[in-house]
This record gives C-alpha cells, structure tokens and sequence, in this order.
C-alpha cells in the first residue's frame, strides 16, 4: 500500500474536503484527489461519496481512516524522536478528564507536569460524556468506572468510594421518616442503602435541592440543608475537623478512575510520561492520598 496516498487520504478526510486539506497543509487539490483516486483503485473499494458540494467517507473508508490515522501519527512522532536523538517527551498531549476530577486535582497535575516536560504541549479538555478516542484525536482519557472497551486498554490510578454526610445539626432520620437531601441531578436516588457501624441500613431521602456539580453538593450540606452522598475524598478533611457527620458507606459504592489509551497504538513517550506522573502524585491510589492532594 502507498503510504504517502494512504496519508493524502487522511488527510482529507480528516478536514473533511479537499479544499480545506490543500489550504490546511499546502499541497495542491488535484495532487491529493490524485493520490485519493489512485488509493481507491488500488484498494478496488471507494473511499469517498462525492456529491456536488459535500464530500462524505463511505463506511469503508471510515473503517480505513479509524485503523490508519493514528499509526500514521504514530509512524510521525517516531521518526520525529529519532530525529532528535532520543525518547525525550515531546509534541501535543491531548488529554480529556472528567469534571470532579479536573476541578480539584487536574490543574496542579498539569502544571507539575509542565514544568517537568516544558517540550510537551500539554491540552486537558474537561469532558464526563465517553469521548471516541480516535475520531477526536485524544492521546489519553481520564474516566471513573468506564465500560469495557477492547479498543482501549490503561490502568487503575485512584480509588474512591462515596459516603452519606451532613451537618452536625441535621437530625438523621428516624423509621419511616426521610432526611432533606442535597442531590446531584433530578434523577438521583430518593433512598440510599448504607453501610453504617452497627450494620446495613436504608435512609430515605426527600430532595430540597438538586445541583449538577458535586462541588455545588457538598457546598450546600456543609451550609447545613440537607444529607448528600459524596465521595470521601472530597469531604475527608469536614469529617476530620467536625464540619460533617458521616452517615455511612454507600453500598457497593467502590470508584475507581483509569487512565486509558488506544490499545493499537504505540505507548509514546509523552503518554508513558504523564502515566508516572500520576504514579507519583497518587503512588498508592487511595483516597486519603486524593484528599491530601486536594487539602494542599
């Protein structure tokens, strides 16, 4: 296979035209739909629904540009750190993180990290949905509990688990009764099975607030309007000082959070890189180490 047509062809389909992948990399228009048809006749299949103002990948070539772009990249940043003489980090790292975790500890890893490795352009995108690693050209994702993906592959980095917490002046419930709860989203749990010391129990919980960031959450219970859930990272330094009383365990409630890649590519040296990183920020995983690194 001609790998320089097979790199035309991501290319455009990349910029999705070839217009806009001649004024993006500067080569000419007739010499990339040249090297796109030479492609498509060399494979016997056709790569691109040409209409009369729109250029579309058929299946088949969405199949070729999901499994080619990043080996090409891959193929690129390898000849590029030969070139340079060694297996220094370098280059764009694309990175997406979920909110919680970008909010209390993304900033401070990105910056220890830039400062260590000032030749990698470090970008962090602040994301909880499941983002397509290839299509959106991510190096690596952060995710808590993700699905099993066989495309991706990556390790546990941190452990967490979530409690029941409130103000020492908000009076537990007591049978048959609820506590006003601080929720996160309309759509949470009205009762919350527990761990507690005395053995397992349910607390029935009547919503007064609902708020999408867990930030939000626990602001409103250290106020003292209601119980929440919470992970204990996050509330570990209000339990220590008093600030708020834990209710119980959450059962079955364990959260990890994975750093994950793309399981046919290469590991390069930036993504290995900031793999220890996070080794080093959390060595042992735990959540007294995930609040500590908040409490800083």
């Amino acid at each position: 296979m001609d790998l320089v047509a097979l790199a035309d062809f991501n290319l455009v389909a990349r910029h999705g035209g070839f217009g806009k992948a001649s004024r993006a990399s500067g080569r000419p228009k007739a010499t990339l739909s040249r090297r796109v048809t030479e492609l498509e006749a060399a494979l016997q299949l056709r790569l691109f629904e040409r209409g009369a103002r729109n250029l579309k990948l058929t299946e088949e070539g969405r199949a070729l540009h999901e499994r080619t772009a990043a080996l090409l990249t891959e193929l690129d940043e390898t000849a590029a750190t030969i070139a340079a003489g060694g297996n220094k980090p370098r280059g764009r790292l694309r990175i997406s993180a979920p909110l919680l975790f970008s909010q209390t500890a993304m900033g401070r890893i990105a910056a220890g990290f830039a400062v260590k490795y000032p030749d990698v352009r470090l970008e962090v995108t602040t994301e909880d949905r499941a983002v397509d690693m290839i299509e959106e050209g991510y190096d690596l994702v952060i995710r808590v509990n993700p699905d099993p993906d066989e495309s991706l592959v990556g390790r546990v980095f941190l452990h967490d688990r979530l409690v029941v917490v409130a103000s020492p002046d908000l009076p537990r419930p007591v049978a048959d009764h609820s506590a006003p709860g601080v929720v996160r989203g309309a759509g949470d749990q009205q009762t919350w099975n527990v761990v507690t010391s005395e053995g397992p129990a349910t607390i029935g919980i009547e919503p007064i607030l609902a708020l999408s960031s867990l930030i939000m959450v626990r602001d409103a219970v250290r106020i003292g309007v209601g119980a929440a859930r919470m992970p204990i990272s996050l509330v570990s330094h209000d339990l220590a000082d008093g600030t708020l009383l834990h209710w119980g365990d959450i059962e079955g409630s364990e959260i990890a959070l994975w750093a994950l890649y793309p399981s046919r590519r290469l590991l390069s040296a930036r993504v290995s890189a900031f793999l220890d990183f996070l080794k080093q920020a959390f060595p042992n995983g735990t959540p007294d180490e995930l609040a500590a690194y908040i409490g800083r």
